[in-house]
């Protein structure tokens, strides 16, 4: 039966040279593995390992790359939201907190280009 099976990646801007921003970000603040993009798609992408089970994200150079949308934001579920945190914190990235959702903590932070991050720790269903 044909059906969505899952989310295999999420693409998000960057400005023209800001690899080694996101290099530090996505692999030093979150401990992302970085892996190769394929080399028939060119230059100015890089891509992470984000997930045990081949999610990835992947960042472009948007030469017309400015603020996102205020709601404009993908969410990665974490294992310990409080550990992340405080990662987070160690890397001096701003937390925000956001609106609770029974049984899901979470908290948002932005990438040095802006684009806003949920993290969320599952603990249950929401309803």
């Amino acid at each position: 039966m044909a059906g969505v099976a899952r989310v295999q990646h999420v693409s998000i801007p960057m400005p023209p040279r800001g690899h080694a921003a996101a290099r530090s970000f996505f692999t030093a603040a979150l401990g992302l593995e970085e892996k190769a993009a394929p080399a028939s798609l060119g230059s100015g992408l890089i891509w992470f390992q984000a997930g045990s089970e081949g999610q990835e994200i992947h960042l472009y150079e948007d030469e017309r790359f400015g603020e996102s949308s205020p709601g404009q934001h993908f969410c990665l579920e974490v294992d310990d939201l409080a550990a992340l945190r405080r990662r987070l914190e160690t890397h001096g990235l701003n937390i925000e907190e956001a609106v609770a959702i029974p049984n899901r903590p979470r908290c948002f932070t932005r990438d040095p280009f802006g684009n806003l991050i949920e993290f969320t720790q599952i603990l249950g269903d929401y309803s």
